[in-house]
């Protein structure tokens, strides 16, 4: 029906519905992310800032900052049909995805060598005699270690 008032939110439904505090939502709107309307001192929400917001959102839990996400938001009108913003977007996450995948490799090669070096731990044992210490599995004494 042509004539139905756009649905619109407080900030306590906002809030309850994403999961966040009213507070976020403040932040958000300090940052220029979202723009409520105000009626007296009440926040009123359009359907387009609950879009934006679950944006935001998004954005945050794959690790983009709110600038960049703001960035990628501003896109949004540029009266290209998304283009731009689409591009943007997609060539952000694939930079995102990259630096994600490089920080696994070094967590992947420091896991590697705490395993390494737990191992070698828990395997020597103290030659009293000697007063060195000596590997369990060998019998050989620990070699200085040298990066």
């Amino acid at each position: 029906m042509s004539g139905d008032k756009p649905k619109t939110y407080s900030i306590k439904e906002l809030a309850c519905d994403f999961g966040v505090t009213p507070r976020t939502l403040r932040h958000y709107e300090d940052q220029g992310l979202i723009s409520p309307e105000r009626q007296g001192q009440n926040r009123i929400y359009s359907a387009e800032d609950r879009v934006r917001l679950a944006w935001i959102l998004r954005g945050k839990r794959v690790g983009f900052s709110l600038s960049e996400i703001g960035e990628m938001l501003d896109l949004y009108d540029l009266g290209d049909g998304r283009e731009k913003q689409r591009a943007v977007t997609a060539e952000r996450c694939r930079d995102r995805i990259r630096a994600l995948e490089a920080q696994r490799d070094d967590i992947n090669a420091t896991i590697e060598e705490l395993q390494e070096f737990s191992e070698l731990i828990s395997n020597l044992k103290r030659d009293k005699k000697k007063g060195v210490w000596i590997r369990r599995d060998t019998g050989q004494p620990l070699q200085k270690y040298e990066p």
